[in-house]
């Protein structure tokens, strides 16, 4: 019952997504005003804001004027709520799942902005620091739960390991990294490692996997040069979401083979 009571949040965090999108890159507020139809300026029912459904009784066009409406809008809400539903259906009804929604939230948004405009704005990673450790410091100290102290020190061991290593390689190599990036990891590393160190391993490590192998496709089908700037964010949170997943059988798996 809670993954689908978190899916259908998913669905409503997906359509404020859609707002955080198009406005934070663009210094704008993601309060006022009340979302309008970029063709002819007039404000959006609240009838026409319910998640997908909307989009589909609309035929894909604005009430007013019939302006085409981006099916990117309900495949955001979709993916959110898919994606809310899997990391309640990996986590269960626990009390660190609250950070994790956040984080999921936070990682599609910059995904989106990340491919729009090549930046990892700070207006949303750097307050996310602080409401995901809060979130999980209520985790450890909630009575009914299984999390230990032990738990929220390896987060934030984790998180300042890979914000050190991406800060190195950013220093090393400014052309193939950004700084956008190195505050990402860190997020990503107090997520990752509050699961395990296996979790964290497998994600970092997933993250340059999946990148390199998106750019040696794109080279082989000549889509791409050596010298093309391709963003780093969304294959760092498909790592990351590697790493959640099965980030610790694999990890098991691979020490196994080892001994």
């Amino acid at each position: 019952m809670h993954v689908i009571t978190t899916a259908v949040l998913g669905l409503l965090v997906g359509s404020f997504l859609n707002v955080v999108v198009w406005r934070v890159p663009r210094g704008e507020s993601v309060v006022r005003p009340p979302s309008a139809c970029p063709a002819c300026s007039r404000p959006i029912r609240r009838r026409d804001n319910v998640p997908v459904v909307s989009w589909l009784l609309l035929r894909g066009r604005c009430r007013d004027c019939s302006a085409p409406i981006s099916a990117r809008y309900p495949l955001v809400e979709a993916a959110t709520a898919a994606a809310f539903a899997l990391v309640a259906w990996r986590l269960g009804a626990t009390w660190e799942l609250p950070a994790y929604l956040w984080l999921t939230g936070a990682c599609v948004a910059l995904v989106l902005i990340d491919l729009d405009v090549h930046r990892l704005p700070d207006a949303i990673v750097l307050p996310s620091y602080p409401v995901v450790v809060w979130l999980l410091v209520v985790a450890t100290l909630a009575p009914s739960g299984a999390a230990e102290w032990g738990d929220l020190a390896r987060a934030g061991a984790g998180g300042a390991i890979l914000f050190a290593a991406y800060f190195v390689m950013a220093v090393a190599y400014p052309g193939g990294m950004g700084f956008g990036d190195v505050k990402l990891a860190g997020l990503l590393g107090v997520g990752l490692a509050w699961l395990g160190w296996g979790s964290l391993v497998v994600g970092g490590f997933a993250a340059f996997l999946l990148g390199g192998l998106y750019s040696l496709g794109l080279l082989a089908l000549r889509r791409a040069g050596r010298g093309t700037g391709i963003p780093f964010g969304p294959w760092m949170v498909a790592g990351g979401a590697v790493g959640v997943a099965v980030g610790e059988p694999l990890w098991r798996a691979y020490l196994g083979l080892l001994t």
